[in-house]
């Protein structure tokens, strides 16, 4: 029975398939880095909003960008993304023999390179956006802030009620094709390398020899070039070498980068507000409190945005100023930030406040 489960978990030699729990983790360490890197931007952006708040307001954006340069510098050099060369995979075209014998350092064809660039860079950032607009739909119809024309409810109501099942159906076929690649009757343990028309395998010793040694023959040969090839050598060159230093310093960073996203998981929260309990901080004190300050209302019963009688008051969690519901939503979800202080914000962390006449 346990060689029958070593048969299931062990990838076999003669076509060098890795197991499951390499493929996994693989899978597993670039979602890490993702919320670790958006927490390290969130804390930069909170200690000055001026310098760093655009960092978190185009943070998807940066990120693929980033990912971008650093996927296709694997891709190209490695035939596998960063994680998979982390681990010791590389990526081989399915349905063409001859390339089974191709080193990695040799990278992928331009055509399966870059379907691998469209599911590991572009297909995330998509389903962020997506999960991020499903969200703000939710929000503003258990709100009602601006209420919709009855087609236009219909449809986003119809939306945000399918959505769950689909991401069901969607994380399903995921996990089924786990479970055939465990039992062995699938090569793919991702429906997307599937779709890219790749598989994966282990790398060997010829290739890490050859990516060892590569570096060293592309500098002994130096054949003379034109003007316009210099000058996409040098980018190429400045592309690979942005590439390099991100990898390098993923390398270097990724078990610190999974320690944070370990430590503000939802599962720590507690212990972590239980040992950096603090007292409630002082106003932030690179504001203007004086009469003539154009931030602040000279009346506490004012709003800052609209400058008139607050309507439904609502505070801001993360800086405490007071707002009325509509304006401080609507700034909110334009600019993520709040209007006094320029903080990071977003839009639960508006809180609505009772007085005793309501």
């Amino acid at each position: 029975m346990a060689e029958y489960g070593a048969h299931i978990t062990t990838a076999s030699v003669a076509d060098d398939q890795p197991s499951i729990f390499e493929v996994v983790a693989q899978d597993s360490l670039m979602t890490a880095v993702r919320p670790a890197l958006q927490h390290v931007v969130k804390v930069l952006a909170e200690s000055n909003p001026a310098h760093w708040g655009f960092l978190w307001r185009w943070f998807d954006e940066i990120f693929t960008l980033l990912d971008l340069l650093l996927q296709q510098h694997y891709l190209s050099k490695t035939s596998a993304s960063f994680s998979e060369n982390f681990y010791g995979l590389k990526r081989i075209v399915m349905g063409d023999s001859h390339r089974l014998q191709t080193l990695a350092s040799a990278g992928l064809p331009k055509k399966h390179l870059w379907k691998s660039i469209m599911f590991l860079v572009l297909f995330p950032y998509l389903k962020v956006k997506l999960e991020k607009l499903v969200s703000s739909l939710r929000e503003e119809d258990e709100y009602s802030i601006h209420p919709p024309s009855s087609h236009w409810k219909r449809f986003y109501r119809a939306f945000l009620a399918a959505y769950p099942f689909v991401n069901m159906a969607w994380e399903g076929w995921f996990l089924v094709q786990q479970l055939r690649y465990i039992l062995g009757k699938a090569q793919h343990h991702s429906p997307l390398l599937k779709l890219a028309g790749v598989r994966l395998g282990r790398l060997t010793v010829q290739d890490i020899q050859a990516m060892e040694q590569r570096p060293e023959a592309s500098v002994m040969q130096q054949p003379a070039r034109s003007v316009s090839e210099k000058i996409k050598s040098a980018l190429k060159k400045g592309v690979g070498g942005v590439a390099l230093f991100l990898s390098t310093g993923l390398s270097v960073g990724v078990f610190f980068l999974q320690f944070l996203d370990w430590w503000y998981s939802a599962e720590n929260q507690e212990t972590i507000k239980s040992l950096t309990a603090l007292p409630t901080p002082p106003p932030p004190v690179h504001l203007d409190y004086n009469s003539d300050s154009p931030l602040l209302p000279k009346m506490k019963t004012v709003c800052p945005l609209c400058r008139k009688t607050r309507v439904n008051d609502t505070v801001l969690a993360t800086s405490g100023y007071v707002f009325c519901y509509r304006c401080v939503f609507n700034y909110v979800r334009s600019h993520q930030a709040c209007p006094i202080t320029g903080y990071p914000t977003e839009v639960q962390h508006l809180i609505k406040l009772y007085s005793p006449e309501n």
